[in-house]
């Protein structure tokens, strides 16, 4: 498996890695803010928490846990309602995965089918964010269950540049802005 280039950082990248929970963090804040800022957030959380782990983050004060996100360089954007969100996931991994983000993907050897549905049960995920995360799991992190691509939509398509799940390198983060850009484009003209 290739290095995560997701952040162009190396120690964010490695942490993204090797901690399966930070990598889903860092989905949930990619969004109204540039991707490789969103998945820097577990680092900034990990940098000022000493890890980022799902057990820490529900169990956290919730006003505490605020303040931390607030902390300049703020996680994301929207401190406040992406911190409570963050927290309401953490909760849900403690509840429903024993704290273990891994198990969305492992637990019950579930299809491509059943760990976009599971994703798509946390708190801020949506349908496309969800489907962008199984292809970044299969793209990327090795974790290929039967039918993942499907699963994953256009988002599963090789060759793509379509999304966080395509970004290798700064080359193709570039590629990744680009077609973004135009689909909002698109979208926009149509309006």
């Amino acid at each position: 498996m290739a290095k995560l280039q997701l952040v162009q950082d190396p120690a964010a990248d490695e942490l993204l890695e090797s901690n399966p929970f930070a990598l889903l963090v860092g989905m949930m804040l990619d969004q109204q803010i540039p991707m490789e800022v969103a998945f820097a957030g577990p680092k900034k959380l990990a940098d000022r928490l000493g890890g980022v782990d799902a057990v820490q983050i529900a169990e956290y004060d919730p006003e505490k846990f605020i303040a931390l996100c607030s902390e300049r360089p703020a996680v994301h954007r929207f401190p406040g309602s992406m911190g409570k969100r963050l927290q309401t996931m953490a909760q849900a991994i403690v509840d429903d995965y024993d704290g273990n983000a891994a198990a969305l993907w492992t637990a019950g050897d579930p299809d491509g089918r059943e760990v976009l549905r599971r994703v798509k049960a946390l708190p801020g995920f949506g349908e496309q964010k969800a489907k962008i995360f199984v292809a970044l799991l299969g793209k990327q992190y090795g974790v290929t269950p039967t039918g993942w691509r499907e699963a994953a939509g256009d988002y599963g398509k090789a060759g793509t540049h379509m999304s966080v799940a395509d970004v290798v390198d700064a080359g193709s983060l570039e590629k990744v802005r680009s077609y973004k850009k135009a689909a909002k484009a698109a979208a926009k003209a149509k309006t």
